[in-house]
């Protein structure tokens, strides 16, 4: 499949610098009030898509699940498999291509890990798939946008700095969408590079537009 805009956004150094301060204490948090709901037998399968660098899968694994983490991102697999164990596996993989079939007890999708594709037959394609990968009786958990929460805590501006990068960043919304984006300048950079991407207000999270400028 051709390049898209997440392929190059989620391989890139600026991206892993934004979100380097995502709370350790946020995922830990969220997987194991996750555990105590679903309360999955020993050894269960579960496949984490979208699994970034793996941490949500290093902790499932660490509470005695087999997991298999998948993402688009060459950069996040190649820092993950650092963390393999015997039940602990990552691999490079697009969702919309079929994966391994009634193999998993549980498929996880964390943190709005979903929605980056342009049109709705490629989303379809990603649920297929994460859909036929599961068992009979299976469970698929996905978190997605909240809308209310997102407007009663909306933050139209912010600045971010990490080293010499700075991130700024404006959001807006309208009666569809919600929109964010992100101007990242940087001594390395000829001109600031622009990320923008719009996620619909309903439970599809799926950004409409998305690109690069100023590369």
């Amino acid at each position: 499949m051709a390049s898209s805009w997440y392929r190059n956004w989620f391989n890139s150094p600026f991206y892993h610098k934004l979100y380097a301060d995502n709370a350790e204490t946020e995922a830990t948090n969220f997987v194991e009030q996750l555990i105590t709901h679903l309360r999955p037998p020993a050894g269960s399968r579960v496949l984490d898509t979208a699994c970034g660098k793996g941490k949500q899968g290093r902790l499932l694994s660490l509470a005695g699940f087999d997991v298999s983490g998948v993402d688009i991102s060459p950069a996040n697999i190649n820092e993950a498999k650092q963390y393999e164990t015997e039940n602990l596996h990552f691999f490079l993989h697009d969702l919309r291509l079929p994966f391994w079939g009634n193999y998993f007890d549980y498929a996880f999708n964390f943190f709005n890990g979903f929605g980056y594709f342009r049109t709705r037959r490629e989303h379809d394609a990603a649920i297929r798939t994460i859909a036929n990968s599961l068992k009979p009786g299976g469970t698929f958990v996905i978190n997605y946008l909240n809308v209310h929460y997102e407007e009663e805590h909306f933050v139209h501006n912010e600045t971010k700095r990490s080293g010499d990068t700075i991130y700024t960043i404006h959001r807006w919304n309208d009666d569809l969408s919600f929109y964010k984006k992100i101007t990242i300048t940087d001594p390395s950079l000829s001109s600031p590079l622009e990320f923008t991407d719009q996620n619909t207000r309903d439970d599809h999270h799926c950004p409409q537009e998305s690109h690069y400028a100023g590369r």
